[in-house]
């Protein structure tokens, strides 16, 4: 029977870490674009749905730093802890755009406004982590190939 290493494991999870990333980011514009023409309900799938898709990766990256701690490199670990930081202010910055949507809906709209800023608040500081995470990439080309251990 052939086991597949660690590394192995962890460079098969990558690429569908990245796709719900990248899923629930798109998901969390198109929600902001419905909640801005009023369409509501339509906003508010968006959102769970970006939700949902951050709560994926996010769970796939904790079980990765978990279980293959000790198989990974210290550069490695940061990137994975900043790729979880992001991850955690894009749910939080989910949550207040539901709170947000779900203001807006009974117009409660100061209240909703106050969500949807801190919303937005979030989102720009996860984007910093972002950054960090392609600074953490381009300034260690050999442990990031393409395919290999990459977001």
């Amino acid at each position: 029977m052939f086991i597949d290493s660690s590394m192995d494991n962890i460079n098969k999870t990558m690429p569908d870490i990245s796709h719900s990333i990248v899923d629930g980011d798109n998901d969390y514009n198109e929600a902001v674009k419905l909640v801005n023409d009023k369409y509501f309900d339509e906003s508010l799938n968006k959102a769970k749905s970006a939700g949902d898709n951050f709560n994926e990766s996010l769970n796939k990256l904790k079980n990765i730093r978990d279980k293959f701690s000790s198989d990974i490199n210290d550069v490695q670990k940061e990137y994975i802890d900043t790729v979880v930081q992001e991850l955690e202010l894009k749910i939080d910055a989910v949550d207040n755009l539901i709170n947000a949507i779900e203001c807006f809906k009974v117009y409660s709209n100061s209240t909703g406004t106050s969500y949807a800023s801190q919303a937005n608040e979030l989102m720009y500081e996860a984007t910093m982590y972002q950054h960090e995470r392609d600074e953490i990439v381009n300034n260690n080309t050999e442990l990031f190939k393409p395919q290999k251990f990459m977001l």
